[in-house]
């Protein structure tokens, strides 16, 4: 999970340090307003991701300051603190655009996963509204490599198919993402795309987020909430980090995928969804089943339809490609002409090996978007730990094995100059037998 900027407003000064102390989270960044109008600035100057506003300030009610923010930003989740007994006003708040409502006192953890929600229901409308645009999954997919074809083939295929569970793996950076949107995408015209970090959630959190909880179910659960498994009902549940999700909680998910019904925590009847599991991770399922730290039936159960993404040292044909789709984006989010590059750049690009995949190579092409726009990109420019890594990983071995092969003909050569050519005391003096040095001697084909 990126960083999210919280805003939060109120004018309790104990109440925001009190939650800044708390909120030990280092992906929650936050900043701070004591009243309405200093509230409406600050988030004017600096569009957070999340505003937690309360509804009772000193210089303007917080309805009011809500109608405010929603009219310069309206999809900006606000959670709205009430305090006890304000139930009617918060109720009114979220009918006003508010995304939720928490009241004091409050349980920081529930403070904290309601964020971490929020902010991935506002991204996967944003996924939901840009999916609708229909793009051809060949815009999504780019390069002409075999290993690209076959991947895009493969999320056809699967996205034809009626199945419910599908396994996406590959290194870190791959797209894992991406394919999943497109397999959505090809699927369904207009139905949700949920989204979750398993790794991001707090584990003693992660049941209620996905299976949901009645009110009162737990310390802090002062509503009933749904999970995302029903919230993603007729589409698609997009479950990254798989692999991070404790044991308890997988034998829960395998339950619902053998039987499509799960219970919220609390609650005495089981309910239904109809959603598509799209399960990814960049670790190995089948040695964690090994060490006990995956369920060998869930990794059965997912893994019917896997999709394995190559690194993009596999695909280097597809650099150039995605270096000028990377900078046509870039260019279009900047306001300015895309940079191009200098053929030697290029030619470093393509060699290095991008242990970042896909994901290191869009962050380069956007800092020099930033920082040369426009421009011709030289070699000058281009960071050291690329330009001095810009090598195979083969030919890094092929060099040193090389070095070393020289080094050991030099030794070699000393020790039977030292000797005066005698074989044997050359051995003596390098620490080896008279038959090892015969054999190196022809291994290294030096003419002795």
């Amino acid at each position: 999970m990126s960083n999210l900027n919280v805003l939060i407003i109120d004018d309790e000064q104990n109440l925001v340090r009190s939650i800044k102390f708390s909120l030990n989270n280092p992906d929650i960044e936050i900043s701070a307003a004591f009243t309405g109008r200093e509230g409406i600035s600050e988030f004017e100057a600096s569009y957070p991701d999340v505003v937690l506003l309360d509804l009772g300030l000193p210089d303007m009610s917080g309805l009011d300051v809500l109608n405010h923010l929603k009219k310069i930003s309206p999809n900006t989740p606000v959670i709205m603190i009430s305090a006890h007994g304000d139930t009617r006003a918060a109720v009114q708040a979220v009918k006003n655009g508010a995304i939720d409502y928490i009241t004091k006192p409050f349980d920081i953890d529930e403070l904290e996963l309601l964020i971490i929600r929020s902010s991935e229901q506002h991204r996967a409308s944003k996924e939901l509204a840009f999916l609708r645009s229909k793009e051809s999954i060949d815009h999504e997919i780019i390069g002409d490599s075999a290993n690209a074809s076959q991947l895009r083939g493969m999320i056809a295929q699967v996205a034809r198919s009626a199945a419910k569970t599908i396994l996406i793996t590959g290194p870190s950076g791959t797209g894992k993402s991406m394919v999943a949107k497109s397999i959505h995408g090809q699927r369904y015209d207009d139905a949700p795309f949920i989204e979750v970090n398993c790794a991001a959630l707090p584990e003693h959190l992660i049941e209620a987020e996905l299976f949901g909880a009645e009110k009162g179910a737990y310390t802090g659960a002062t509503a009933s909430r749904e999970g995302l498994i029903a919230l993603a009902n007729g589409g698609s549940l997009f479950m990254d980090e798989i692999g991070e999700m404790p044991l308890n909680i997988q034998a829960k998910l395998l339950t619902f995928l053998e039987q499509r019904t799960y219970r919220p925590i609390g609650s005495g009847k089981e309910k239904k969804s109809d959603a598509t599991i799209i399960a990814a991770t960049n670790q190995n399922l089948i040695q964690k089943v090994s060490e006990g730290l995956f369920r060998q039936d869930l990794f059965y159960r997912l893994n019917v339809l896997p999709i394995e993404i190559p690194a993009l040292s596999e695909r280097k044909a597809d650099i150039p490609t995605l270096i000028k789709h990377f900078s046509v984006l870039m260019a279009k989010n900047e306001a300015c002409e895309p940079i191009l590059f200098e053929p030697s750049v290029l030619k470093t690009l393509q060699d290095y090996h991008w242990p970042g995949n896909i994901r290191e190579l869009k962050n380069l092409v956007e800092r020099l978007t930033i920082l040369y726009p426009g421009q011709l990109v030289k070699l000058s420019v281009l960071p050291a730990e690329i330009t001095q890594m810009s090598v195979k990983p083969s030919d890094l071995e092929t060099s040193y094995t090389q070095k070393v092969e020289d080094k050991e003909k030099e030794l070699i050569l000393t020790a039977l100059q030292d000797s005066n050519g005698h074989k044997g005391m050359a051995a003596d003096k390098l620490g080896i037998s008279r038959h090892a040095l015969k054999r190196r001697i022809q291994r290294l084909q030096l003419d002795v």
